[in-house]
C-alpha cells in the first residue's frame, strides 16, 4: 500500500466536498461541526476550568484493597468501582468454587456502591474477568440476578491470572443523581 500516492486525491476530494457546502449547511448537516466563534476581539476568551474533586470511597463491609488502590473513587456523579474479587471483609476467599466467589464479588460491589450512595440500578458499565471462560454461564447467571432489567454495558474477558489466584474479578462504573 503506497499512502503518499493516494494523498493528493484524498486532499482533492476533501476540498471538493468543502466547496459544495456553505457554513450554514455544514452546521445543519453535521451537528458536531465547529460553529463560528462569537468573540469579536482577536483574542479568544475562555473561562478557567477546574478539575472535579475526587472522593475516595471505602467501606469495612467489603474486602479491603489488596494493593495501592481504593475500593472506589467518585468524581462528580460518577463512581468507579475497582475490580472486586471473591474475598470476604476478613480477606479470605468466600470459597473455592466459581459460584461462591462470584456471589462474594457481587456482594462486595453492592457494598462499595452503597458506600458511594449508589445501587446496582446506577451501574452503567462493568468488566468481568474470568480465569476460565468455561465459567461464563455460571457467572452470567449470578451476575444477572443483580441486573434483572436495564443491564449495564459489559465486557467479559478471560485473564491468564487474576489477583491472589481468584477465579473471577468484576469492576463497575456507576452514575448517580447529582
Amino acid at each position: 500500500f503506497d499512502l503518499p500516492r493516494y494523498l493528493p486525491s484524498l486532499d482533492a476530494s476533501r476540498r471538493t466536498m468543502s466547496a459544495r457546502l456553505t457554513a450554514k449547511e455544514t452546521i445543519r448537516t453535521a451537528p458536531f461541526a465547529r460553529r463560528p466563534s462569537r468573540v469579536t476581539s482577536s483574542r479568544a476568551r475562555s473561562a478557567p476550568t477546574r478539575a472535579m474533586a475526587k472522593e475516595i470511597i471505602s467501606t469495612d463491609t467489603s474486602a479491603a484493597a489488596a494493593g495501592p488502590y481504593n475500593q472506589a473513587v467518585k468524581v462528580g456523579n460518577t463512581v468507579y468501582v475497582s475490580g472486586q474479587i471473591g474475598l470476604t471483609p476478613a480477606m479470605e476467599f468466600a470459597g473455592d468454587s466459581i459460584e461462591e466467589q462470584t456471589e462474594q464479588v457481587m456482594k462486595n460491589i453492592g457494598e462499595v456502591l452503597a458506600a458511594a450512595g449508589a445501587t446496582y440500578e446506577d451501574v452503567v458499565k462493568t468488566t468481568i474477568m474470568l480465569a476460565d471462560m468455561s465459567d461464563f454461564k455460571t457467572v452470567n447467571a449470578i451476575y444477572g440476578k443483580r441486573f434483572p432489567e436495564n443491564s449495564p454495558a459489559r465486557a467479559t474477558i478471560e485473564a491468564k491470572g487474576l489477583p491472589l489466584g481468584a477465579l473471577v474479578e468484576i469492576d463497575a462504573i456507576a452514575v448517580v443523581d447529582a
